[in-house]
């Protein structure tokens, strides 16, 4: 199979995504995934993320939403975001033969697919890469006031050195989520997932420790 492009409906607007299959045997597993606030769907650490989810089965789905589609650098306000979500949802069902769907995305991206899931919307769970719990030196601000909504099997990947996500907060803001949360860190990552060299590994061995996470992860609540 071949990457799809797709031009979604949006209200009164129009953005584009793009489906591109798992590698190797066809898979069940379809990942929605968003952007963040200063990137787009070809950026490249989108573009190198999804390689790494689709060589551990998952079928990507990658979008731009609104304002990038337009060539504003300025994110839409939540509601719109959430609006253009919907529609790449939407349309990935109504086009794929998918038995688990999963939404979500980085940063920007995985919260508005977070806030739409604590919302009720149907999905069979949520992928969080880099959730920006508080914004960059003001942890007093916590976007978790909807997480005790969600009801779906979340992943939630951040790294130890993310200036938006201190991990012990993140610790506190998880316990009280009812939903089947596992909070996986990335030692030495930043909110992009760069690595310094000190560490002594790379940023594509993280995007496929990421993958490989994923993988395990929806196989467990799957029971396979």
């Amino acid at each position: 199979m071949t990457a799809h492009e797709w031009t979604i409906s949006v209200g009164e607007a129009e953005t584009s995504a793009i489906y591109e299959p798992a590698e190797g045997a066809s898979s069940p597993i379809t990942f929605v995934c968003a952007h963040g606030a200063g990137g787009h769907m070809g950026d490249r650490g989108m573009l190198r993320q999804t390689a790494a989810l689709r060589a551990h089965g998952f079928n990507v789905v990658r979008f731009n939403f609104l304002y990038r589609a337009k060539g504003s650098g300025r994110p839409d306000p939540m509601p719109r975001l959430i609006e253009c979500t919907t529609a790449v949802v939407q349309r990935a069902r109504t086009e794929l033969a998918t038995n688990v769907l999963l939404i979500s995305g980085r940063s920007m991206g995985g919260r508005a697919a977070s806030m739409l899931a604590a919302d009720g919307f149907d999905c069979d769970g949520l992928f969080l890469l880099a959730y920006p719990l508080h914004p960059a030196g003001r942890p007093e601000q916590l976007r978790a006031a909807h997480l005790p909504a969600i009801t779906v099997p979340v992943l939630c990947v951040n790294g130890t050195r993310d200036a938006l996500c201190t991990k012990a907060l993140r610790e506190r803001a998880i316990a009280t989520v009812r939903a089947p949360w596992t909070m996986h860190w990335i030692e030495g990552a930043d909110h992009s997932f760069h690595v310094l060299k000190s560490t002594g590994r790379t940023d594509g061995e993280v995007l496929d420790e990421i993958g490989s996470v994923g993988e395990k992860w929806t196989a467990q609540w799957r029971g396979r």
